[in-house]
């Protein structure tokens, strides 16, 4: 701690130093050829003396200590003509070198377009120290993404977990989404849920953003929880453009499974105000409603004569309306030639309002169960047979919202850069009904039916007697509610960071010398009030009927309740209905917690630099103090006790980072080895537990250790005399105390001293493994003759393996995959761009992936492979205006969910969706 405050204190007095000049400094800037865009990651060289800079996102560079003389600079970015000038730098001051770049063929736009797009990610590419991946602002606006997940999954290495069919969570290289970290605007952005760090990125919208980094390795100066990769948000600034930028986007979106339209529409600009001072900011708002069909089934049994089937079966009808809201708003000022100060601000809020119809049929105290050719019959004459019909009224509501205020200061000798952030994301419920349920129980009432199991994934029912009953409502008996009055997870994190820097110009290149420090302090809480309500069998769900909007051929949910069902019933009888105290009492305090998380960072680091050569390698520290609160039950004496945990621990985390690329410049080796770390969940961590009505408990782990890996990484870039690159990478990863849930079977807790018949808690395992390559192909063929020189491609496939070791409920080990591994991925796109017409196709691969780990290992849920195929074009009409279409899912990909239970495939959920297509008109000016 005493060396973490010495170095900030020496950070703080560099700040407080005057400007230094130094003799023979060389200082430029870098734009496209019609002066519109700085050019970011351009490489500048100076021949004679091979030393070398990249341009930073305004497109300025900086060479210090260079001595008098003549010299010759060169100026390379992927897909443009390299320029060179011949430079005089006199005894003393400076010097200007400023480039303006062509494409290309000489007529070759650098700023707009899907061959600049590319040229802009593979220059960003090229130029990164590690290992990375980029989608630059307009590329993300080539593809028919709603957010910024969908925006990713282009990406080599990236997997994206869909939920109702849209993209929402990030892995990389195969691992968890958990196991990913996310910032903005060099922000740690915390998760808005109570239970996972992982940040569901469709809460941030596409059209809010410049450029999204994937950086799959590390270097001390970064934050080092970052196992999967580090996903970088970065919104516009003033500077990005040399001129003023205003653009307007509006679009209606069609969902084609429910027929309904809704809107979408942006507006985003950039505006200097002098020379040194500016401002861009952008809005966006998007509605989408649409409707999926699901069918689920769990679990899977054998009975006496060996025939498997499932106990319960659950028909569910999801209708969606999903808003979302995004502005961001940011300020640069130019302070003085070396020092530039910029405040950036960005807000989203994300609704979620879902009507779920479900028709549950289970199974588990029937007896008279036979197997037929093509799956089962089930009767009600030895045991019952039992129909729930329930609806789910949720309305969810999640906040992202960052501030940072920084400032970066570069002499060419001196370094320093500072900046303060306060970050906050919440998700908060009022008023949600999950659910409203109506049960009825045959037994002996001659109620028997089929079930079909010829499709796989979704099985059908026909009821062979009976069914008069089995679908009269007024059979239907209340048997649950449970109210969420109030439900909220708020997590906020200020933090504090300085780095200071010395670069030292020597023979052949530059050492620079580099330390700092940053401080986080993080509040995560989560507050549960929720209100259960005992069963009552007076009342029924006849007179809260509605009609059925399900598409799944050959099923028939019976009787379904309106969406205002739940709303209405309470409206009616709240006030009569028996509370269930014990219940309320239990889910509205078992599941709240408080944690804190304070993490005291400091590293040093050594950078050399030349025309050929980089390397980068030094040593990060964090020290982590948790402060843990949550509530056990007694469940004898019906309290609740607050209990408090504390711990701290230091990682130590060294790195070694070398970059090379040969005279030319076109060829690219990366070889990184570092160390890096992610904590457990906070809710895992916290003293909390929960129980439900099947008395399977879940308890948190104060004892949880972090996961901690060492990384090795390699990688091969090779970029064309045009516009495009063959690149290959590779991986591995080594990862020690990998968290898993253990399941244990009726298990005695020494802390609520009563016994389970399911336990479940988060405990360190042993070590997982993870290794694979990475391969990509881009090119822009503008060689070709017209009209095929607006076509491009963009080609990659990523094999991960991955295997750790877990424990079933009977404590035996076995090695798996780990959750989230998908081991084959690929990308194809196929565009075109030229004059008005701007097309793009692109399909998205994935494989199958462990999703959830079971009592057993063939009770471990997998998720079966997705193929999607996506559609986008624009026409421009006049000068700064496109008509858009796009159509999303246009293959209709489906989810599809099993166990590989007694030799098979059985279905644990099955849905559908439907393609979505949207058409609007955007304009620039």
């Amino acid at each position: 701690m005493k060396t973490s405050i010495r170095i900030l204190a020496g950070l703080l007095a560099g700040a407080s130093c005057t400007t230094i000049a130094h003799a023979g400094d060389i200082v430029g800037n870098v734009a496209d050829a019609t002066g519109t865009r700085a050019l970011q990651a351009a490489s500048v060289r100076i021949v004679e003396l091979d030393r070398s800079a990249d341009t930073s996102r305004d497109g300025s560079y900086i060479f210090a200590d260079v001595p008098q003389g003549t010299y010759t600079l060169e100026v390379t970015y992927v897909g443009a003509v390299m320029e060179s000038h011949t430079i005089t730098v006199p005894a003393s001051g400076r010097v200007t070198g400023n480039f303006a770049l062509s494409g290309i063929g000489g007529d070759a736009i650098l700023v707009t377009g899907q061959s600049a797009n590319l040229a802009s990610a593979l220059s960003r590419k090229q130029a990164a120290d590690g290992v990375s991946d980029v989608l630059t602002r307009d590329a993300v606006g080539e593809f028919p993404d709603q957010n910024v997940a969908e925006s990713l999954r282009r990406l080599p290495g990236v997997n994206i977990l869909n939920d109702q069919g849209e993209g929402r969570f990030v892995s990389i290289r195969g691992l968890d989404p958990n196991l990913v970290s996310t910032s903005l605007n060099g922000v740690r952005v915390p998760s808005p849920e109570s239970d996972v760090r992982q940040v569901a990125l469709d809460v941030i919208s596409s059209d809010t953003i410049e450029s999204i980094e994937v950086k799959k390795s590390l270097t001390p100066d970064m934050d080092a929880d970052a196992i999967g990769g580090s996903v970088e948000i970065h919104t516009t600034s003033a500077f990005d453009r040399k001129k003023d930028y205003y653009s307007v986007k509006a679009e209606g979106s069609y969902n084609k499974y429910n027929g309904q339209i809704t809107p979408k529409a942006s507006f985003d600009f950039s505006k200097r105000l002098g020379e040194d001072f500016g401002v861009a900011g952008s809005i966006s708002y998007y509605k989408r409603k649409f409707e999926t069909d699901n069918v689920e089934s769990d679990p899977w049994t054998t009975n006496d004569d060996g025939t498997v089937y499932s106990q319960n079966i659950e028909y569910r009808d999801y209708d969606v309306t999903r808003t979302r809201i995004n502005a961001s708003l940011n300020f640069d000022w130019r302070a003085s030639d070396t020092t530039k100060v910029y405040l950036r601000t960005n807000w989203s809020q994300f609704d979620d309002h879902e009507y779920r119809r479900r028709t549950t049929f289970n199974f588990e105290d029937a007896t008279d169960i036979t197997a037929t050719d093509t799956g089962i019959s089930v009767s009600d004459t030895d045991g019952t047979i039992e129909v729930t019909r329930d609806l789910k009224d949720r309305f969810e509501r999640q906040r992202i919202g960052t501030v940072a205020l920084g400032g970066d200061t570069d002499t060419g000798t001196w370094k320093f850069n500072w900046m303060a952030s306060y970050a906050k994301s919440s998700e908060e419920e009022h008023g949600s009904i999950d659910p409203i349920a109506f049960r009825s129980k045959f037994e002996d009432d001659g109620v028997a039916m089929t079930w079909n199991y010829s499709d796989v994934r979704v099985p059908t029912y026909t009821l062979t007697s009976g069914a008069d009953a089995v679908n009269d409502a007024s059979n239907y008996t209340l048997n649950k509610i449970e109210v969420t009055s109030h439900s909220d997870s708020q997590d906020e994190e200020y933090a504090l960071k300085a780095d200071l820097a010395r670069t030292f110009a020597m023979d052949g290149g530059d050492l620079t010398l580099q330390a700092g420090a940053k401080q986080r302090w993080r509040d995560k809480t989560y507050d549960l009030t929720q209100t259960d309500y005992a069963k009552n069998k007076t009342l029924t769900m006849a007179d809260y009927l509605g009609s059925q909007t399900y598409r799944l051929d050959g099923i028939s949910l019976g009787p379904v309740l309106a969406k205002s069902a739940g709303v209405a019933f309470m409206n009616d009888y709240a006030d009569t209905i028996e509370i269930d105290e014990d219940g309320t009492l239990i889910d509205s305090a078992a599941s709240d917690y408080g944690a804190s998380e304070d993490i005291t960072a400091a590293y040093a680091l050594a950078r050399w630099d030349s025309a050929s050569l980089r390397v980068i390698g030094g040593v990060r520290m964090e020290r982590t103090h948790n402060d843990l609160t949550g509530n056990l039950y007694n469940e004898e004496t019906l309290e609740i006790t607050p209990v408090e945990f504390k711990r701290s621990y230091t990682t130590w985390l060294p790195s070694l980072t070398m970059r090379w690329n040969n005279e030319a410049g076109n060829i690219v080796a990366r070889l990184a080895g570092y160390k890096s770390l992610m904590r457990p969940n906070l809710s895992d961590l916290a003293p909390r537990f929960s129980v439900n009505e099947d008395n399977e408990a879940e308890f948190g782990n104060p004892d949880l250790k972090p996961y901690q890996a060492w990384n090795l990484d390699f990688g091969v870039e090779y970029y064309f005399t045009g516009n495009g690159a063959l690149t290959f990478g590779s991986f591995y990863k080594k990862v020690d105390d990998f968290i898993v849930t253990r399941y244990y079977t009726q298990q005695y807790s020494a802390i609520t001293g009563a016994t389970y018949d399911e336990l479940r808690i988060a405990e360190n395992g042993g070590n997982a493994t993870i290794a694979g390559f990475e391969v990509g192909f881009s090119q822009a063929y503008t060689m070709l003759p017209a009209p095929f020189d607006g076509l491009l491609t963009q080609v990659n496939y990523t094999y991960a393996y991955s295997k750790g070791t877990v424990y079933d409920t009977d404590d035996v080990a076995y090695r798996t995959s780990l959750p989230s591994n998908s081991r084959n991925t690929f990308n194809v796109v196929v565009g075109y761009d030229k004059g008005p017409v701007d097309l793009r196709l692109a399909g998205t691969y994935r494989d199958k992936y462990l999703d959830e780990l079971g009592d057993t290992q063939e009770e471990d849920r997998w998720v079966d492979n997705h193929f999607q195929l996506d559609f986008s074009a624009k026409f421009a009409i006049m000068d700064g205006m496109k008509l858009t279409f796009d159509v999303i899912n246009i293959n209709n990909a489906k989810y599809y969910a099993y166990e590989n239970y007694e030799g098979a495939k059985r279905l644990l959920q099955f849905e559908k969706y439907g393609p979505t297509f949207k058409a609007g008109i955007k304009a620039n000016f």
